[in-house]
């Protein structure tokens, strides 16, 4: 139990690095991206195309993030340039990176990385190097964590890409990339290049997801030209669920909220999945029913509430006529 635990928090803390792409694209500048489900496999088919050819996988990593930026980019072209609606952009570079996906993976659907040197089997060799590693891991195995070098890495990799985002949308191009999603013709009309911001904000956006999918590839083991399917989801739910449990009050709040709504998802699929009657298959339908309840819950608790202070309100205003009325009827004796 604390195994598959710790493992959905792992898993959870790579995925959060897609989340904070998704939140790029839909919150910051409000376009509904759907280039993420091809550029997630992108980042993967790169990485592992890349290590399988003796390259370094650092390099190889980069390398998967660059080429989910130039997919983001091309994107953002699409709708800027080619004037076309950014939901029906997205849905064309996806449908386009299945196949360059596949040329990409020299027209295999799978790539296996098993065999080969990772940035996870690099960061497990070298944690293993230490001589306190050994007592660390035996004590950590007692409560479930396995491989405690993989959920650091991946914990400080994602916080370091967490405060950097903080950062760049304080910037000024930042700022500007904020304000085109809030309201594209007010910043237009202060003379800011706001197909360039656009072009700029998918791209990095894009090039977060593929860092996503060439970390996952890297620590399941293999690029497959499927594990995309349904990326989108999955991101915005992680999106919503960490708005609606910890707010949006900052940036920084927010990114931190995206992060932690990224492992509370998987944490939840992950009990989901061992109830008996829920199969692997089930996946999908346990992530819509995880994003209606995350969208509804909110709302409903809202409306509550709202209830509770008209209520509240009802009876000062009556406490109040009652106590008018009280001294009314003394001043009038």
């Amino acid at each position: 139990m604390m195994v598959a635990f710790f493992g959905a928090i792992e898993t959870g803390i790579i995925y959060a690095l897609m989340a904070l792409g998704v939140y790029l694209s839909f919150r910051v500048l409000d376009f509904p991206d759907l280039t993420v489900d091809g550029s997630f496999v992108t980042g993967a088919a790169v990485a592992a195309m890349f290590i399988v050819n003796g390259q370094p996988p650092l390099a190889a990593t980069i390398l998967g993030m660059a080429a989910g930026f130039l997919a983001g980019c091309i994107t953002g072209l699409l709708h800027t340039k080619g004037k076309i609606n950014p939901l029906l952009s997205g849905i064309l570079m996806m449908i386009a990176l299945y196949s360059i996906n596949l040329r990409i993976m020299g027209g295999q659907s799978n790539v296996p990385l098993l065999n080969e040197s990772t940035l996870f089997t690099s960061i497990t060799g070298l944690w293993n190097g230490f001589g306190i590693s050994q007592p660390v891991n035996q004590f950590l195995s007692t409560i479930g964590i396995t491989n405690p070098s993989i959920i650091i890495f991946a914990l400080i990799l994602t916080l370091v890409i967490k405060f950097l985002t903080d950062y760049f949308l304080k910037t000024e191009i930042g700022l500007a990339l904020r304000a085109t999603g809030d309201n594209k013709r007010m910043i237009r009309s202060l003379s800011a290049n706001t197909d360039g911001l656009i072009i700029l904000g998918i791209g990095l956006s894009n090039a977060l997801v593929a860092l996503s999918g060439a970390l996952v590839a890297q620590h399941g083991g293999f690029a497959d030209a499927g594990m995309g399917i349904g990326m989108i989801i999955i991101g915005l739910a992680s999106v919503i669920i960490g708005e609606a449990l910890f707010g949006t009050k900052s940036i920084a709040r927010i990114t931190l909220a995206v992060i932690g709504g990224a492992v509370i998802y998987r944490i939840v699929v992950s009990l989901a999945l061992r109830v008996d009657f829920l199969e692997t298959g089930d996946m999908k339908l346990i992530t819509a029913v995880i994003v209606i309840g995350a969208l509804i819950t909110p709302k409903v608790l809202e409306s509550r509430r709202e209830k509770r202070r008209r209520l509240r309100k009802k009876a000062e205003l009556s406490e109040a006529a009652a106590a008018e009325e009280g001294r009314n009827q003394n001043a009038s004796t």
